[in-house]
């Protein structure tokens, strides 16, 4: 009785601990699950280069708000103090302000021939405050600037999403990669296991003297080969979790697992799936929209020189009080005396050495520039929905080849096997057998991977690969 108290005070104990620890260990542990458009989503988030293009983005609207604000009043505060360390002399003739002769009539004397006076002309200290307020009233090319900049907007936001798609075609590379590499794990796993077998049976009949030892040698190195396959492509496996954690934006502690399974291939049900189209769509690629963009500013540039040949009108206001003393202190006791204008002011470019001219032909070099690179991308992606087409093509027939030799292989493994527990085959044939099943399980699954690349890529080539905010 009381062995049976004390099994359940230490049983209880038990509970305790462990659920004082849960929270720690959960707490500890950072495991996300994703599936592929899970991945895919969090990568358009997280990803270092879209948060690389989204400020370019919040860039784009600061550059957006400078321009607008030309046309705001334009205000400026100034203040000046002047010491006059030699004060400027004025010369005027030795009979002053009346000319030769003038002051000095009374005394009945004349000056000299050539004889000057130098006046002081000013004070030792000068002051003044004063305030300035400019408008722009008229300027053609600024109309111009507000539209290159709501297209600049527009360019930022088409950037954010072609590096999305970029993302979103690395990510499900990388996961494809990461979903083959495990299927590849558990085939090894299920041939070794059933290589053991073998092995063990074929050690027990060696023991009762129906096979010999090299048989038993031959299993166990094909059993050891195994293993090291297995360890490489398992190294192989985390190398390419690695790359999905880096594309997806997470650090390489984070522990992630992939919801989504490679199933067994339906290949009418994969050759369905893929969309063939005879002319390529150019709008529904990001880059082609995004170059549409480009020349509309090359053009605006264009135009904006233009647009510096009309007359630009101005509106300025200024206040301000001065003040000028012998003495700094008297700044404060003494009166300033205040001051106001309004200016209007017309400028009409004349001439200024065909400097207008020229960079209106650099302007017009750059706008077709755009253009001829507007004709050389629709002749690309053309090319890349026929590269896209092509290579699923040759992707899928070899994969219902691929298909074909692992189903023949995995018969002649089973039949051979069959053979030799009956007697009438060799441990020789097995092993070939082996080997032959495992290089068609490994040329299926590289066969299934590239079909499943050259789907992303023909996906992308047609512009339907991520169609996410």
């Amino acid at each position: 009785m009381r062995v049976k108290n004390t099994s359940q005070i230490v049983l209880v104990c038990l509970l305790t601990l462990l659920s004082s620890l849960e929270p720690l260990l959960a707490q500890t542990s950072n495991r996300q699950s994703f599936s592929l458009e899970e991945a895919v989503q969090f990568a358009t988030r997280e990803n270092i280069n879209v948060q690389s293009s989204r400020l370019d983005a919040v860039s784009a609207d600061a550059r957006i708000k400078e321009v607008k604000s030309v046309a705001l009043p334009q205000v400026n505060i100034g203040s000046q103090l002047t010491y006059n360390a030699i004060i400027q002399r004025f010369i005027l003739p030795a009979g002053g302000l009346g000319g030769p002769g003038s002051g000095t009539a009374a005394s009945g004397t004349q000056p000299e021939s050539g004889a000057v006076q130098a006046i002081p002309f000013g004070v030792n200290f000068q002051g003044n405050v004063q305030a300035t307020v400019n408008q722009l009233l008229y300027d053609a090319s600024y109309k111009v600037g507000l539209k290159a900049a709501s297209t600049l907007r527009e360019l930022s936001q088409k950037n954010i999403t072609a590096s999305k798609i970029n993302v979103a075609e690395q990510v499900t590379k990388a996961y494809y990669n990461v979903l083959v590499s495990e299927e590849r794990i558990k085939l090894l796993d299920y041939n070794i296991g059933r290589l053991d077998t073998l092995l063990k049976e074929t050690q027990a009949m060696n023991r009762q003297g129906f096979v010999e030892k090299i048989d038993v040698d031959r299993l166990e190195v094909q059993s050891n080969n195994l293993k090291a396959e297995r360890q490489n492509v398992q190294n192989l496996v985390g190398l390419s979790y690695g790359l999905l954690k880096f594309q997806m934006g997470l650090n390489q502690s984070d522990e992630i697992v992939l919801t989504d399974k490679i199933k067994e291939a339906d290949l009418d049900e994969l050759e369905r799936s893929v969309a063939f189209t005879p002319i390529a769509d150019y709008a529904q690629r990001i880059e082609f929209s995004a170059l549409q963009s480009q020349i509309e500013l090359a053009d605006l540039d264009y135009q904006n020189i233009g647009k510096q040949y009309f007359p630009k009108a101005l509106l300025s206001a200024t206040y301000g009080h001065n003040n000028g003393r012998n003495n700094v202190g008297d700044f404060f006791t003494t009166k300033w005396f205040n001051s106001a204008a309004f200016n209007l002011q017309f400028q009409v470019p004349v001439f200024d050495g065909f400097q207008k001219r020229y960079a209106a032909q650099q302007k017009k070099i750059a706008l077709q520039k755009a253009q001829l690179g507007g004709d050389l991308l629709k002749k690309s992606i053309d090319l890349q929905v026929k590269q896209a087409q092509v290579a699923i093509q040759n992707n899928l027939q070899t994969l219902r080849t691929q298909k074909r030799n692992l189903d023949l292989a995995q018969e002649i493994l089973r039949v051979t096997r069959i053979k030799y527990k009956e007697g009438v085959g060799s441990n020789i044939e097995v092993l070939n057998a082996e080997t032959s099943s495992r290089e068609a399980q490994t040329n299926y699954f590289a066969s299934l991977l590239d079909f499943m690349l050259a789907k992303v890529d023909l996906d992308k080539a047609n512009g339907k690969l991520y169609a996410g905010n």
